[in-house]
């Protein structure tokens, strides 16, 4: 579907214009704009960079950037395509080769796919020579990435395009880019979502109540601020501590984080309407009782705690090779490894709870325990929680973002669009 713009901020029109020689930025080497979510920093930007590459160069090659490429897709380049059929390019895809191949007015130009998740990424990069970059998500990525990107773009007249949400104040990318703006030639614009005019009162006030902490100010104040104190301070203090209904559950799921020197923790989660909630759990510090158990005996436990309910799987802390094992053996479950990205996972956590889709029973004393804890780091380069009382939290964390967050991701369509002449202005090969 193509976006449609009703009209365009102050901002995102400084973004679509900045690089054009009737433009005060003209001069400047890159842009930032880095602020709140859903602020309209993102589509405005990829649209500028597609405009400006087709004003500046013919049959160049330009790269695009994200964490990774299912993510860069998902973010940016369908609807980009979408929007620039609309508006007469022939796009060109090979899928293949990750390599979209635009032309219009009798210009050309290539623009090729990269993820940026690992230090070994910036591997694929290199050996190529570029136009210009632009990074979705930059803060995401590892600095060895980011900086061969850049030295891939030698030729002249090259700029570079960065976005983000924030970050720890320590991060690399805020000490050595968005401080130092203006001693590296750089446009920096911030974004909040009142910059974004197509989203309404209602919209912004429906994403405030998401976050809270440092999540608030990142994601909403778009503020590069240290997380501290309580990592879940309202689970903590009782917010979502609740009874089960009484109706028969749904649905139900077991995650379990896998201890044998450190405790064992399994929570029973029940479906009930819109709700997931813990109803009963399982936590066994081997420490405290004097004595480790095996994966047989923690077979046994899993059976008693889910008793004869139909339980549709079983999330498990994927570096959990044994147990695994001993779970497929017996036949009995369906096993799931756990999606286990650490930060994203806690904010999944708070947005499942700010949206009331999570709920504690008072009989997970263990869970409950744990919340009132469960802290980042202090005086840390970048946020990290103590390695302390996280075991129900670990199970919490793999359980949301494993089943719950899995369940709230909409798929997109890709459409191909006549032209009036009527070639189909899209091709995938």
């Amino acid at each position: 579907m193509t976006p449609a713009f009703r009209s365009f901020s102050e901002k995102q029109t400084t973004v679509l214009s900045w690089w054009h020689p009737s433009s005060p930025y003209a001069q400047k080497d890159a842009i930032i704009c880095d602020g709140a979510v859903r602020s309209g920093k993102t589509t405005c930007m990829a649209l500028s960079f597609v405009l400006w590459a087709f004003f500046s160069f013919h049959d160049g090659m330009f790269a695009l950037c994200g964490k990774t490429i299912t993510s860069l897709r998902r973010n940016i380049v369908e609807s980009l395509l979408a929007l620039l059929r609309s508006l007469g390019f022939c796009v060109q895809e090979k899928l293949s080769q990750n390599k979209i191949t635009l032309s219009f007015g009798g210009r050309e130009n290539r623009f090729y796919l990269f993820g940026g998740r690992d230090e070994a990424s910036a591997s694929f990069i290199q050996g190529m020579t570029l136009c210009g970059v632009l990074f979705d998500e930059v803060a995401l990525m590892p600095r060895s990435f980011v900086e061969q990107a850049l030295a891939r773009c030698s030729v002249a007249g090259a700029k570079f395009w960065f976005n983000c949400n924030p970050e720890h104040p320590q991060h690399w990318f805020y000490q050595t880019w968005i401080q130092q703006a203006d001693k590296r030639n750089c446009l920096y614009l911030h974004f909040l979502m009142t910059d974004n005019p197509s989203l309404s009162e209602d919209v912004i006030r429906r994403y405030e109540s998401l976050y809270t902490g440092a999540f608030y100010d990142r994601f909403i104040r778009g503020k590069w601020v240290a997380a501290e104190g309580l990592v879940y301070p309202e689970a903590a203090a009782g917010a979502f501590t609740k009874a089960p209904p009484a109706d028969k559950a749904e649905r139900w799921v077991v995650s379990c984080d896998y201890g044998t020197v450190n405790p064992m923790s399994m929570g029973l989660w029940g479906k009930f309407g819109d709700s997931w909630y813990r109803v009963r759990e399982y936590y066994y510090d081997s420490k405290a009782e004097g004595r480790q158990k095996t994966d047989e005996e923690y077979y046994d436990d899993l059976c008693d705690l889910t008793a004869d309910l139909a339980v549709e799987c079983v999330v498990v802390d994927p570096s959990a090779a044994s147990f695994l094992a001993t779970l497929r053996a017996h036949k009995k479950f369906r096993v799931l490894p756990a999606r286990n990205d650490v930060l994203p996972g806690i904010r999944r956590v708070h947005e499942a709870f700010r949206q009331h889709r999570l709920f504690i029973s008072p009989a997970c004393t263990a869970a409950l325990r744990e919340f009132s804890l469960y802290r980042w780091a202090e005086n840390e380069s970048k946020d990290t929680v103590l390695k302390v009382h996280d075991h129900a939290m670990d199970d919490i964390r793999y359980f949301v973002s494993t089943i719950l967050s899995q369940q709230t991701q909409t798929p997109f369509i890709a459409i191909a669009v006549d032209r009036a002449d009527g070639q189909n202005t899209h091709r995938k090969e």
